[in-house]
C-alpha cells in the first residue's frame, strides 16, 4: 500500500512520541486521529508524586526542530551543564557534562512539553484528538480499532463506543501498549518480548523554593546524592523548586521500599543516608508517606511492524530505565528517523515501517543497555576515585582536543549524528581503556595531553579490534 496524504492515520497515545509524531505527520498533510486513554494533562489535575522531570538533550532537540518546537520547548527549560556530586561525609563537588561550557541537558516538565505539542495539534484541521478513550479492540489486519469514552463520576453524560477505520495505525501508547500486545496476539510464537524489572523503584519528592523564593540548591546543575545502593537525584524547575526522586531497592532489607515505612523508619533512613535533604524538605516524611512508588523496568520486543498496517514506536516499541536521560529523547528520534526515511523517497507503508524498524532496533537496545550501565554509574561509581580522575582527564581532552576526543556521555547525548549503538560501542572502548590504564598506572594527570590521547586512543583500537574479532 503506498503512502498517500489521504490516507487516514490513527495514532493510539498521547503521550509525548504520539503526540509530536502526529504533530509532524499533519504537517506532512496526512489525516491523523490521535487517541489518549487518559484525560487531557492540559485540564487534568496531576496526581502528586508522578510528574518526574524529563533531561531534553541534542536527539529529542533535532526532532522537535524538525516540527518546529525546539524553541518553545527550550523557553520552559532550565539547562543543566553538569553533574553535582553529594558525597557521604565529604565535600560536593561539580562534574561539567563536557568539556565544552556550551553544552548542556536541560529539565523540562514532562505535562509541560506535553501540553505544547497538544496545544501546537489543537488548531490543525487534519488533526482529529479524543481524550479518555481506551482501546478496548484492535484489529491491525483490518486498521479496526473500538474505543470506549470513560464514563464522568455521574454517569449522566456516558459516551457510546466508537470505531476508527484507518489504513494505519501507529502504538505509542507506552510500555503497557494495547498495540503491542495486538502485535503480539497476531505474530504469536514469532513475536520476541521480554519486560526486565529492575529491582529498584522510585519516589518522587519535591524541594520547594526558599523563603526568599530562590532556589536552595544550584539551578544548573542535576544533582546526585549516590549512595552505592540507592540513589537521589534532583532537576530544577521554573518556580525554583526541584523535583527529587528516589530511587531504592524494593526488597533490599535494611534499606528499601518494602521495609521503610513507618515515620521512625523514614526518618531514620533519611539522617543516615541523606542528611541534608532533611532541612531542604522539611515534610520529607510526609512526602514520602503519601507519594506512591513507581515500578522501573526495559521492554525489549519485536518484530514491531505488522504487515504495513501497524508500527509501534517510543516505549510501546522499547522503555527504557531513566538513567542516561534518553527515554523522551529517543522516542523523540523515532519521529526523526520516520520523517527521514519518507523524505528519503520510501513510498510504501510496509516497506517504511520494514526500514524503520530495521534501523531504530539495533539503537533502541543499545541505549537501554547503556541506561542500566548508567543507573549503576551513578548510584556507586560517581563517588569512585578512578572513575573521579577518569572524568577529569575526560573533561580536559574534550576542553582542549575536542576534535579527537569525546567521551561516551557526550557522544550519547550531545552527538546525533552518532547514532546509539555506534555511541556504546566506541564509548564502552574508551571507558575501560581510560581505567584499564589508570589502574595499571599508565596513564596519569601530569603526563602531557598528547601523550594521554595517543595511549587512551590506541588502547581503545586495541579493544575495538577485540570485540570485532569476538563477533
Amino acid at each position: 500500500m503506498f503512502v498517500k496524504k489521504d490516507d487516514k492515520i490513527l495514532i493510539i497515545g498521547a503521550g509525548l512520541c504520539g503526540s509530536l509524531l502526529a504533530l509532524r505527520l499533519a504537517q506532512r498533510g496526512h489525516q491523523v486521529t490521535l487517541v489518549e486513554k487518559r484525560p487531557d494533562l492540559r485540564s487534568a489535575k496531576l496526581d502528586a508524586g508522578r510528574s518526574i522531570n524529563l533531561a531534553l538533550s541534542d536527539r529529542g532537540l533535532a526532532a522537535l526542530k524538525l516540527a518546529g518546537m525546539n524553541q518553545k520547548a527550550l523557553s520552559i527549560s532550565i539547562p543543566m551543564h553538569g553533574r553535582m556530586i553529594h558525597q557521604q561525609g565529604r565535600d560536593s563537588f561539580f562534574s561539567p557534562y563536557s568539556g565544552n561550557p556550551d553544552t548542556a541537558i536541560n529539565s523540562i516538565s514532562r505535562p509541560g512539553l506535553n501540553a505544547l505539542l497538544l496545544d501546537a495539534l489543537e488548531p490543525m484541521s487534519n488533526v482529529t484528538l479524543h481524550f479518555e478513550a481506551p482501546c478496548i479492540g484492535l484489529d491491525l489486519e483490518l486498521g479496526r480499532a473500538e474505543f470506549e469514552p470513560m464514563a464522568s463520576e455521574s454517569q449522566k453524560d456516558r459516551k457510546e463506543p466508537f470505531v476508527i477505520q484507518a489504513e494505519v495505525i501507529f502504538g505509542c501508547d507506552g510500555a503497557g501498549s494495547v498495540v503491542r500486545k495486538a502485535l503480539q496476539a497476531q505474530q504469536k510464537q514469532h513475536f520476541d518480548f521480554s519486560l526486565d524489572w529492575l529491582s529498584h523503584g522510585y519516589k518522587e519528592l519535591s524541594i520547594a523554593p526558599g523563603i526568599d523564593g530562590a532556589y536552595k540548591l544550584r539551578p544548573d546543575a542535576l544533582h546526585i546524592w549516590p549512595r552505592g545502593e540507592d540513589m537521589i537525584i534532583a532537576l530544577p524547575n521554573l518556580d525554583q523548586s526541584f523535583t527529587v526522586t528516589l530511587f531504592m531497592s524494593h526488597a533490599r532489607s535494611p534499606h528499601g521500599f518494602d521495609h521503610i515505612k513507618s515515620e521512625a523508619q523514614i526518618r531514620a533512613y533519611f539522617e543516615e543516608k541523606y542528611p541534608e535533604l532533611i532541612d531542604l524538605i522539611p515534610d520529607i516524611i510526609q512526602q514520602y508517606q503519601e507519594n506512591p512508588t513507581g515500578p522501573l523496568g526495559t521492554v525489549k520486543c519485536g518484530p514491531w511492524n505488522a504487515q504495513g498496517k501497524a508500527l509501534i514506536m517510543g516505549d510501546a516499541a522499547h522503555a527504557i530505565v531513566p538513567f542516561y536521560g534518553q527515554g523522551m529523547n529517543a522516542s523523540f528520534e523515532d519521529v526523526l528517523v520516520l520523517d527521514q526515511l519518507m523524505d528519503s523517497g520510501v513510498n510504501q507503508w510496509s516497506e517504511l515501517f520494514e526500514q524503520f524498524a530495521k534501523k531504530r532496533k539495533i539503537d533502541a537496545d543499545a541505549i537501554a543497555d547503556l541506561a542500566l550501565d548508567n543507573f549503576h554509574e551513578m548510584k556507586e561509581h560517581t563517588a569512585d576515585p578512578i572513575f573521579q580522575r577518569k572524568r577529569a582527564i575526560e573533561v580536559r581532552l574534550e576542553q582542549e582536543r575536542p576534535e579527537r576526543y569525546q567521551s561516551k556521555y557526550s557522544m550519547v547525548t550531545f552527538k546525533p549524528e552518532l547514532s546509539y549503538h555506534e555511541a556504546m560501542t566506541l564509548g564502552r572502548a574508551q571507558d575501560k581503556a581510560i581505567e584499564q590504564l589508570l589502574r595499571q598506572n599508565k596513564l596519569n594527570e601530569s603526563q602531557d595531553l598528547e601523550d594521554q590521547l595517543n595511549l587512551i586512543e590506541q588502547h581503545t583500537q586495541s579493544l575495538l579490534k577485540q570485540i570485532e574479532q569476538n563477533h
